[in-house]
């Protein structure tokens, strides 16, 4: 480490970030799966924002949930990925103390709104299932719209503490980041000062706000299950529960990474460095690259779309 990253300073004009300590004279094999993931993200949701708009059947509040996601992943692997594979391919490890708490931020926006967004597709699938007749009613364009913009406004405010708390502390003893991106933990342990208000701010948001969405959405799916138990034909249930089925897999894809991500953040000081970042790294770029995927495989229309698509091109 140089001796101007352990000069003191009370507000570094720049973060160096190592990447994957530890692991450096692999980055660049490292860097061709996370590019992958990054490709495989970006063109996915890209295909899917165009197929729902392009495909009247899917204007539904589903779908319109479904693009929200598709943005918000879009958003979270851009901020990322590219700073990410300069790091591996370039050596870039510096990044602008003010563009560090900007990426902290849309990072938190990015998990706050995804979080958001599934327990509004949970809504959805719950007033599809338990109560059809009324689900043009109730899901008007104006109430998606509402819940839309609320989803917003949640995923814009709550992350502000983090990065203006982070601003406030005195740095003086290092402005080395040991990972290729400026996450909260990262950057607010860094500090000299008393961090706990931001480390449990941080941890209010984990527990109780995106706790509260998966206590809605696992309402929401008890009361599903108990309206497809009481179909009478077996086929039915299969049926009923396989529209379920892709929200299923994103809301897994999504709560079981972050959650395994906090936890070890705080708890896991025995794992590894290295292999602490890498998983960390992978876990979070993971849903973005596998919701399209998800979407395209489970949802017909999605996947005749596409291979409409790809047939034309052909021809």
């Amino acid at each position: 480490m140089s001796d101007s990253s352990r000069n003191n300073f009370t507000n570094p004009s720049t973060f160096i970030l190592l990447g994957i300590p530890g692991l450096d004279t692999a980055h660049v094999w490292i860097s061709i799966p996370f590019c992958v993931m990054y490709v495989v993200a970006i063109l996915g949701n890209i295909a899917i924002l165009f197929i729902v708009k392009t495909e009247l059947s899917l204007h539904e509040p589903m779908y319109y949930f479904f693009c929200m996601l598709a943005i918000t992943d879009l958003v979270l692997s851009t901020v990322i990925v590219p700073k990410m594979l300069s790091i591996f391919w370039f050596n870039s490890r510096e990044i602008d103390f003010s563009a560090c708490l900007t990426q902290l931020y849309f990072i938190q926006w990015s998990l706050l709104m995804e979080s958001g967004i599934l327990m509004a597709m949970a809504f959805d699938r719950y007033v599809a299932i338990c109560d059809p007749l009324r689900y043009s009613t109730i899901l008007t364009n104006s109430i998606v719209a509402k819940i839309g913009l609320t989803v917003l406004l949640r995923g814009a405010i709550l992350p502000l503490p983090s990065p203006l708390l982070a601003r406030q502390g005195p740095y003086c003893r290092t402005n080395v980041i040991p990972e290729p991106y400026c996450s909260h933990i990262g950057v607010v342990s860094l500090a000299c000062a008393d961090i706990r208000v931001s480390s449990y701010y941080g941890l209010f948001v984990l527990l109780c706000v995106m706790g509260l969405d998966v206590f809605f959405i696992a309402l929401s799916y008890t009361q599903i299950l108990r309206a497809i138990f009481r179909l009478p034909a077996k086929n039915a249930r299969l049926k009923t529960f396989g529209t379920c089925g892709s929200h299923i897999c994103t809301i897994s894809a999504f709560y079981i990474p972050v959650l395994f991500i906090s936890f070890m953040n705080r708890f896991g000081r025995n794992v590894p460095q290295h292999f602490h970042v890498l998983i960390s790294n992978l876990n979070i770029l993971m849903p973005p690259m596998l919701n399209p995927i998800i979407y395209g495989m489970r949802t017909k229309q999605i996947r005749d779309r596409l291979l409409w698509l790809f047939t034309q091109k052909r021809t």
